[in-house]
Parts: C-alpha cells; sequence; structure tokens
C-alpha cells in the first residue's frame, strides 16, 4: 500500500517536529542577533548616559525640558505606541495589528534621555519593547499565521529580557510566564529558549558586559529559617503591591490634572529635580546599581528603599520612560538589607532574595524571578530564593505593574471570578 509524502510524515512523529525546529532556529537565530545587537547597544548608551550625567550633574536642572522632549515625541509620533509593555501583552491576547517598528527607537530615545536628565527608571520595558517591536516585524516579513504571531512575540519578550540582563534561563521563562497571570505557554516553550540564548550570547559578542552579584555564604535550611524566608516573603509582596499601587496611581492622577500629555513629564521633571536639589544627592535616580552592589555587602539606610519606590513610580507614573525592574531590584534588595536588623539570616542572602522577590510580586512571575535569582546569585540560595518569590507572589494580589496582564489562574480559589479578566480590572 502506498503512502503519500504527508501521510509519511503525520505518522512519523519526529518529521513535522524536526521541520519545526528548523524553522525556530531560522527566525530565532535572525531576531536574537537584531536584539541582542540592540540591547548592547542601549545598554551601552545607558551607561554613557549615567556617567555623563554623574560627571555634570546641573544637566538634572533641565529634567522638565528632557521630559518635555519625551512628552511631545510620544504625543505627535508615538501616540501609537504610547502603552508600551502594555501594548505587547494586548496584541498577545487579541491581535489586531503588527507593533509599529517606531517603538524601538522611540522608547530607547525616551529611556536614555530620562536616564541622561536625571529621572528614576530602568531598563526592562525598553528592552521588553524594542524586542517586541523588531521580532513583530518577521510577522509581515515571513507571512506568519496568528498562532505563529504570538510565537513571534515571545520571542522577542524573551530575546530582550535576556540579553539587557544576562539572564538567558530567566528570560525565557519571564516571556512564558507574564503573559498570563498563573499560566506558562508551553506551545512557545522552544521559540523563547532558543531567542533567549541567542540574544544574551549576541549581546555578551558586544563585549557588552552585566552586573555580578554574590551571595557568598548561604545557611542550612531549617524549619525556622523557611519560616523567616515565608515572613520576609511577605514584606517583599506587600512592598510590590505598594509599587504598582503608587505607579498607577501616579499615572492617573497626572493625567486627571493635566490633560496636554506633554506638560505631565515638565510638572514631573520639575518637582524631582527640586526634590534632588533639596536633599543634595543622586543616591535614588538613574538605575541605581551602585547601590544595589552595596546592599549585598554594607548597611544602608532605613528608607532607601522607600525613596526609591517613590522617586521611581512618580518618575513612570509622569511620562517618563524606562523600565520598572532595575529599581524593583534596587528596592528588594535595600529592604532584604534592613531585615537583618531583626532576621537571623545573612544580609546578602537577605539581600538577593529581596532583589528577586520584590521583581516577582510585581510582575506575577514567580519562577522567572527564582530562575533569574539562581542565574545571578548560584543554586546554593535557590530554595530560599524560591519560597520568598513564591511568597511574594502571593501577597502582591491581583495587582501588578503590567495592568493588560490577564488572570489565567487566580492566586487563591475564592478569586475564581476574576478569572479570564485583566490586572486593570480589579
Amino acid at each position: 500500500m502506498k503512502y503519500s509524502l504527508r501521510q509519511l510524515t503525520t505518522s512519523i512523529e519526529q518529521i513535522p517536529l524536526f521541520l519545526y525546529l528548523i524553522k525556530w532556529i531560522l527566525i530565532c537565530s535572525i531576531i536574537g542577533i537584531l536584539v541582542g545587537s540592540a540591547s548592547a547597544f542601549f545598554l551601552w548608551s545607558l551607561d554613557w548616559a549615567t556617567q555623563w550625567r554623574e560627571n555634570n550633574l546641573w544637566i538634572i536642572a533641565l529634567l522638565p525640558f528632557g521630559g518635555l522632549l519625551i512628552g511631545l515625541m510620544y504625543h505627535y509620533w508615538g501616540t501609537e505606541v504610547v502603552k508600551g509593555n502594555n501594548q505587547l501583552l494586548e496584541e498577545f491576547h487579541h491581535p489586531k495589528k503588527i507593533i509599529p517598528f517606531k517603538m524601538a527607537p522611540l522608547v530607547l530615545f525616551g529611556t536614555i534621555a530620562t536616564h541622561l536628565f536625571g529621572g528614576s527608571a530602568g531598563r526592562e520595558g525598553t528592552a521588553v519593547q524594542m524586542g517586541g517591536a523588531i521580532a513583530d516585524v518577521f510577522t509581515r516579513w515571513f507571512r506568519l499565521k496568528n498562532r505563529d504571531r504570538k510565537t513571534i512575540l515571545v520571542i522577542g519578550v524573551s530575546a530582550g529580557f535576556a540579553s539587557v540582563f544576562g539572564t538567558p534561563l530567566a528570560g525565557a521563562i519571564f516571556a512564558l510566564e507574564v503573559m498570563v497571570l498563573g499560566r506558562i505557554r508551553y506551545e512557545a516553550l522552544l521559540p523563547s529558549f532558543l531567542a533567549a540564548s541567542i540574544a544574551n550570547y549576541t549581546c555578551h559578542s558586544w563585549e557588552v558586559g552585566h552586573t555580578i552579584y554574590t551571595i557568598p555564604f548561604t545557611p542550612e535550611i531549617t524549619p525556622s529559617n523557611i519560616l523567616w524566608t515565608v515572613f520576609c516573603g511577605i514584606l517583599f509582596g506587600l512592598t510590590a503591591l505598594v509599587f504598582s499601587k503608587s505607579t498607577h496611581f501616579w499615572s492617573q492622577s497626572f493625567k486627571n490634572k493635566i490633560s496636554y500629555p506633554p506638560l505631565r513629564p515638565v510638572l514631573g521633571g520639575v518637582i524631582i529635580a527640586l526634590s534632588i536639589y533639596l536633599m543634595g544627592n543622586t543616591r535614588y535616580i538613574g538605575l541605581g546599581i551602585p547601590i544595589i552592589e552595596a546592599a549585598f555587602n554594607s548597611p544602608m539606610n532605613s528608607y532607601d528603599f522607600l525613596l526609591k519606590l517613590l522617586f521611581t513610580s512618580f518618575t513612570l507614573g509622569a511620562g517618563f520612560k524606562g523600565g520598572e525592574v532595575t529599581p524593583l531590584f534596587f528596592i528588594g534588595a535595600t529592604l532584604g538589607n534592613i531585615l537583618v536588623w531583626f532576621v537571623p539570616l545573612p544580609m546578602a542572602l537577605l539581600a538577593g532574595m529581596g532583589f528577586v522577590a520584590v521583581f516577582s510580586g510585581a510582575t506575577n512571575t514567580p519562577i522567572a524571578c527564582t530562575f533569574m535569582g539562581i542565574e545571578l546569585f548560584g543554586s546554593e540560595s535557590g530554595l530560599y530564593i524560591g519560597i520568598a518569590c513564591v511568597v511574594a507572589y502571593l501577597f502582591s494580589g491581583h495587582n501588578g505593574i503590567y495592568g493588560s496582564q490577564i488572570i489565567g489562574s487566580p492566586k487563591h480559589l475564592l478569586y475564581g471570578r476574576k478569572k479570564g479578566k485583566s490586572l486593570g480590572e480589579n
């Protein structure tokens, strides 16, 4: 009995799987190289902007002018992409049109300007948006179907996150986990891991390094240590909740008070610049990486995490551009640092737990954050990191920095009615 070619390929399961593998290796290689290169340029530019600002602090006085530039740019050229990361999530759930490529240069320029003039913001949002915009171009070029377009968006997020932080495992899982709260998109598993690894390798090939953090000592796992970790996780989750609520509060307040969008970051810039002048230091602006590094081995001020939370939520709420994740690292690490006053765990471990757990609570991605902790700090602290991330995820509630995130699995059976709704609808 003769078989057609189609019958033969479908009867042997590995043949279509092999073709699937070849297809996504090709696509992920192209996207990974492009996104990894874009992240390398972004990180280099961000470092330049930070160094220049710290050597020329007078430029902070021009923060309102920088805010006006960003506001005008998005008002006249970027209304289609102003939603940022939330737009990627919305297109994933309800595909309407290809993400405009201009999202990439607009968010790149906006983020560099925010940091150059003295705003408090991060870099994850920028890398993810650049990745999504670059990746979605290939939906049209390769004439991909709608089901493949969802995978393309996952690839863009994965490549951007992995390359900007140097954490390919966390980047791959973050892209799969962030789309739907409580669900992981297994159909995009292979492309996400391929894109993350290629983008990360590409970024390193450009000789752009990433910050190295260490936890030199991890204590033995005991019942009391687990309970202390749970306690810390609760605090980290509540802090993530406050950050998310604060960002949304400031954003809504500026929208209610100022109808003309370009003026919102101008007013915000005036207030931030005056605050920096009155404090007499730049500790709470920019990425804050030196403070994050110090939190692993030196005592911090009790109010560091609160002021960074306030500066970042206000900066982003006013309309400046950038991500939230690195400031969340700052907030979590400095909060963990001061918990050593009454929690009998090592300072570095507490800082590391806070570093990823506050991020976990704010993005609702506990698995990705656990892997990030393992990639950054080593597997020895993995169990502590994992417990802190999961507890923080639970206690941040059905809130987060991504209002368009859909609730696929509520955090408790009592909240089953929330299933299928976005966080913004809560």
